[in-house]
């Protein structure tokens, strides 16, 4: 616990800043979504992320909030076509979307069809104009496809490379480490999945991520909150 409470001293992390508050549960309500937009523009969160059916309703529910509105594209398996793809992001732009989180074509990258991966990423960026977050799913690949999808996505225009869906394992601080290593600040690193503790959030925010893709930020702001009261009851 040392070593994260200088880690918080010394980075002095507004941490609700780094959360893009998912809301992407199958089963999520208009309800639901309500209540996840509420939250989220209560605690300052940068974005909510939600499924592009519900891209027109968080927008309303946003309006005139900080808190931006993202969705996910070709999610979860990214193996949806390019024309299809494209469509879902033309229209999560014409409902007010501001970020699209893109899972690349994982089938494409093992067979090394990198040029078919680029052209897709890079009409997304072009045709949209919006702030682009490419999924690479970390969790599925070797550290030599790490690298060269996200060379892919950099090239294509992204403003982020994001570790993961969270449906086939979650970022680790190793993976956040080597996309930093790749990246040398160039763009953004997102890391996603499995993100429930202050500590998993610290230590990803160290390694270089500058977006936290979680359903449990409300929670991690509270241990954060709660380590902060025990540091003042200790001094």
């Amino acid at each position: 616990m040392g070593e994260l409470n200088m880690a918080i001293n010394r980075s002095d992390i507004d941490l609700a800043l780094y959360i893009d508050h998912a809301l992407l549960h199958p089963a999520i309500t208009e309800e639901d979504l309500k209540h996840g937009c509420t939250i989220a523009s209560r605690y300052n969160f940068a974005t909510v992320c939600v499924y592009p059916s519900a891209v027109r309703l968080a927008v309303e529910f946003l309006h005139n909030q900080k808190t931006k509105v993202g969705t996910v594209i070709g999610f979860p398996t990214g193996a949806t076509t390019t024309a299809t793809k494209l469509q879902e992001a033309e229209e999560a732009r014409e409902f007010g979307v501001e970020e699209l989180d893109v899972v690349i074509n994982l089938g494409w990258l093992k067979a090394g069809k990198s040029e078919a991966i680029y052209q897709e990423i890079a009409a997304i960026c072009n045709e949209t104009g919006k702030t682009v977050k490419a999924i690479i799913e970390t969790g599925l690949l070797t550290n030599t496809e790490k690298r060269l999808a996200t060379e892919i996505v950099m090239d294509a225009g992204v403003a982020f490379v994001k570790t993961n869906t969270g449906w086939f394992g979650g970022a680790t601080v190793e993976d956040v480490r080597l996309l930093h290593k790749i990246t040398k600040g160039q763009i953004g690193i997102k890391a996603s999945g499995g993100i429930k503790t202050l500590e998993q959030a610290i230590s990803l925010i160290e390694a270089g991520a500058t977006r936290l893709g979680t359903s449990h930020g409300p929670e991690l702001l509270r241990q954060r909150d709660n380590l902060g009261a025990q540091q003042g009851e200790n001094e």
